[in-house]
């Protein structure tokens, strides 16, 4: 069988920077030149980023990615890698962008070669489930291009064509000796291990090698894992790169031969079918190059990395120098520091201790033990005297005079960010923004919430992983042991507890991961086990505290649904289950 040197870029695009995301493709290109290879993909809509949301329905964004994709084609000329065919994903437009006679707005794959766009290529199935929402920017692409480069026939699909399979159906009607299918899919626990098992199907069915790319980085709630992978039609892995970092996968891949057709196109009655001949002479490869694999990351590593890489990419691409946080002494902003540490680094991580009168001495001196061990900048300042000039105004008490302290914590944490342009991170974690145990304009202000998505366990898990990680380095464990083992606390009334007002997090975690990740209703609880009167609580403080989630910070999504574009309920809503 004839080999092809394939290479695929892991890059980290910017949504909207098309020349920074040129210049990724072109040092791409230059370095796969120098490998040898006779291919390059790169991720999908990597010249403009993703997801570009309605972007896309901006014309003169359409435009610019068009026009940007043909100069790129020149530019890889001159750089001296025009004969190498590149795979580029961008945004397209079938037919003039307003016209009547055009088509829409395409999610789209070019392959460029010798300064020219040879073809473009539509995604044909559409995601709308989830985070997507790819029905209400794009139109389907029914027709599938196959390059012969080498003497193998290679297809060319974007992300959810492998899930819906109707372009890999066709590829193996076709006679496709490699599939190319690029990504750009977000990560959530499990599910890295669930695209390797649909690839390694559609490669059974195709009886030949896919190799499955995927885009890495940060983009607003989203986290992409990279995790690229060519599978061969066995289901052996031929090679894989990292996840949450970019690469350059250069693979020697063994393919089936095109078989000599000269035919220039292939009937089929789900999608027409081109054929386009690069080169079809085998193609030759003095040195093999050994395969790389990447190493499996175990649950709670994987889970830091999406985390510090979707903070951190927050962080770098919306400019910012550095971030700001209240530090309690308590597990969430514990976790959050240290997640912020190693995503910007401890310089540019400033840290503020507010106690007031009901702060107990060993949170203010576990976060500043917390913030020496891990390099933060941490000052004190005490809220009481702010607090009493309100009381000396307004009289207050009960939960007015809780919230009262968390909104002067969150004034203090504004005007510095405004002083100093820190962004503001919010600590709380997902169990509390599920049953509203959140100050709005208080300890939920900020510009990203790094754990929003973190079940309260979780945190303590993480926790625990990250001092176990730190002592297999040889390094100082960063959160201190007191944080981990003293009982949640908000400390805003004397020797408070999270227990007072919720059930115990390992009862109610659960819980919420039932009625807010899986729709579970409030029967089916029942029928769990769960008792009435407490799933009818815990039902009612999630559905009543939609407005304060509707309201708050983003943060990288790891779960299966997350607050935000995951899920999205009416904030006016009466429907209750009888």
């Amino acid at each position: 069988m004839p080999t092809l040197r394939i290479a695929l870029a892991q890059d980290n695009p910017i949504v909207g920077d098309l020349d920074h995301n040129a210049d990724l493709i072109r040092r791409a290109a230059s370095a796969a030149t120098a490998a040898g290879a006779h291919l390059l993909a790169t991720g999908e809509q990597s010249l403009t980023g993703y997801p570009v949301e309605d972007l896309a329905l901006r014309h003169s964004f359409v435009e610019a990615s068009r026009e940007r994709l043909v100069r790129l084609a020149e530019e890889l000329a001159a750089d001296g890698n025009g004969s190498l065919p590149v795979a580029v994903g961008y945004l397209d437009a079938d037919g003039p962008i307003g016209s009547t006679s055009g088509h829409g707005i395409r999610n789209a794959l070019a392959l460029i070669q010798d300064g020219k766009v040879l073809f473009r290529y539509y995604k044909h199935h559409l995601p709308n489930y989830g985070v997507f929402d790819e029905d209400r920017w794009f139109v389907a692409g029914h027709e599938l291009h196959l390059a012969r480069i080498g003497g193998v026939d290679v297809a060319f699909t974007v992300c959810e064509d492998v899930w819906g399979g109707v372009p890999f159906t066709v590829a193996e009607e076709a006679g496709a000796g490699l599939v190319i299918n690029i990504n750009a899919s977000p990560y959530e626990q499990g599910k890295h291990e669930r695209r390797l098992e649909v690839v390694k199907e559609r490669a059974a069915a195709l009886g030949a090698p896919i190799a499955y790319l995927n885009t890495v980085g940060g983009q607003d709630d989203l986290v992409f894992d990279g995790g690229t992978t060519i599978i061969a039609a066995d289901g052996a892995i031929l090679a894989s790169a990292r996840r949450f970092g970019s690469e350059l996968l250069v693979t020697d891949v063994e393919c089936p031969a095109s078989g000599g057709r000269d035919i220039a196109n292939h009937s089929s009655s789900l999608m027409s079918v081109s054929l386009h001949v690069l080169s079809a002479e085998p193609a030759a490869i003095e040195t093999r190059i050994e395969p790389s694999f990447a190493p499996d990351l175990a649950r709670l590593e994987e889970i830091w990395e999406a985390l510090r890489l979707g903070l951190g990419d927050y962080v770098r691409k919306n400019g910012f120098k550095t971030v700001l946080m209240g530090l309690s002494g308590g597990i969430d902003s514990a976790v959050t520091a240290v997640l912020a540490r190693d995503a910007v680094g401890g310089d540019k991580v400033h840290t503020v201790a507010n106690p007031s009168e009901f702060s107990s001495q060993h949170s203010v001196d576990d976060a500043a033990d917390l913030a020496a061990r891990c390099g933060l900048t941490h000052i004190v300042e005490p809220i009481q005297p702010i607090v009493d000039a309100y009381l000396s105004q307004i009289s207050l008490s009960g939960l007015a005079l809780e919230n009262l302290q968390a909104r002067v914590r969150g004034v203090i944490w504004m005007a510095l960010s405004n002083q100093h342009g820190h962004l503001v991170l919010a600590a709380g974690n997902k169990s509390e923004y599920a049953v509203g145990y959140t100050t709005l304009y208080g300890d939920s202000c900020g510009g990203f919430a790094p754990i929003k998505d973190v079940p309260k366990t979780l945190v303590y898990e993480l926790a625990t992983w990250r001092n176990e990680h730190a002592k297999r380095l040889g390094e100082v464990e960063p959160i201190p042991e007191n944080i981990i083992l003293k009982p949640p606390s908000a400390e805003l009334r004397p020797d408070q507890k999270d227990s007072d007002s919720l059930p115990e997090y390992e009862l109610l975690d659960p819980m919420l991961l039932a009625y807010v990740d899986g729709d579970a209703g409030r029967e089916e609880l029942i029928a769990r086990g769960y008792e009435v009167d407490l799933v009818n609580r815990i039902a009612n403080l999630v559905d009543g505290a939609e407005y304060k989630r509707r309201q708050s910070a983003p943060g990288t999504k790891i779960s299966s649904k997350s607050f935000g574009r995951d899920r999205r309920l009416p904030i006016t809503n009466r429907f209750r289950e009888k």
